[in-house]
């Protein structure tokens, strides 16, 4: 990336138009096409034009293809930060340009409206389902709030949120961490968890698409990794459980919500749980054996099923053992 390939690939009204569209909010190669009134291949030509030049990056989720300004995520360059607040600028003092600018983010009304009706028509799917879930368990809001006394302690930092679901953790403590990314396999679900996050800054917040057993992330790359009721789906726990510690920073801590152990078999054919809830010894044979040393477990009772909170803290590595680092597929 050089300087003048950044000042070329904003040489262009289209571009810009997309630069400040994606300084709002994380779209998708159709909606922003949907924005700007073009067609698909000629605004995705624009896009590959940003994302050389460094401004932009693609996310592949199934079929569609997610775009999202680069400027104030984790690792940005000061240049690429410095053309955001100077497209702010010029936004504030050229009135025809403020006016387009302003005539598109009143368009992204009409996107945000889609996604929200999309979430809604899947929880409307879905909601006798996990009421009758939720019914067995002390509610989310007694678990959020013990989840969060917890973690106290110390800054949470950079997050990571395994198998976010429909956002709601990742929503709760969005303002107590200093960036949150969001994964999850389900591109259904992603999609329910987008129009839940969109109000919040993309340089805050990062959706991606993974399996929790092959994470696409560096090594070391979260001071804290939380697994919010996703754990009872691993068939062997012990492989996500591994890929937690692999990117938690040494000293990093990692935050487990499930279940304790119970003898609900029916949850495994109507909801998919691969474990019938974990015991004490169990979560702690399994932080130990990753790599994390142990807190004392917290119970929430209230509910047929107890809900527990696990905590770790992960251990420094010896100074001869190496992490292998993955790639962050983009």
């Amino acid at each position: 990336m050089t300087i003048d390939t950044i000042f070329k690939a904003l040489a262009d009204p289209t571009r810009l138009r997309i630069a400040r569209l994606l300084g709002a909010m994380e779209l998708a190669v159709g909606e922003l096409a949907q924005v700007l009134g073009q067609s698909q291949p000629r605004v995705s030509r624009h896009v590959g034009i940003l994302c050389d030049a460094g401004l932009a990056e693609r996310r592949r989720e199934g079929s569609w293809v997610f775009l999202r300004s680069t400027a104030g995520s984790e690792g940005s360059v000061p240049v690429i930060d410095a053309v955001e607040r100077l497209l702010a600028i010029a936004e504030a003092e050229n009135g025809e340009f403020r006016e387009v600018c302003e005539a598109d983010r009143r368009k992204l009304a009409a996107i945000r409206s889609a996604r929200e009706n999309s979430a809604g028509e899947y929880f409307a799917r879905h909601a006798s389902d996990w009421d009758d879930l939720r019914a067995l368990h002390s509610s989310d809001a007694k678990v959020e709030k013990q989840l969060d006394e917890a973690l106290a302690d110390a800054p949470l930092g950079s997050v990571l949120d395994i198998g976010t679901g429909t956002g709601r953790i990742a929503e709760f403590f969005a303002e107590k961490a200093d960036r949150i990314v969001a994964l999850d396999k389900n591109l259904e679900m992603l999609r329910v968890a987008r129009a839940k996050l969109q109000h919040l800054p993309t340089a805050q917040i990062e959706l991606v698409q993974g399996d929790f057993a092959d994470l696409p992330f560096a090594a070391g790359s979260f001071d804290t990794v939380m697994l919010h009721q996703v754990l009872h789906f691993a068939q062997d726990p012990a492989l996500p459980m591994a890929e937690a510690a692999r990117v938690t920073r040494p000293g990093g801590r990692i935050a487990i919500v499930d279940f304790a152990s119970h003898d609900r078999e029916e949850l495994r054919t109507r909801h998919q749980h691969a474990r019938l809830g974990f015991s004490d010894r169990q979560m702690k044979d399994l932080l130990r054996s990753a790599g994390f040393s142990v807190r004392e477990p917290i119970a929430l009772e209230g509910g047929e099923l107890v809900v527990k909170i696990w905590l770790g803290k992960r251990r420094k590595l010896p100074s001869d053992q190496v992490i292998p680092v993955k790639e962050h597929v983009q």
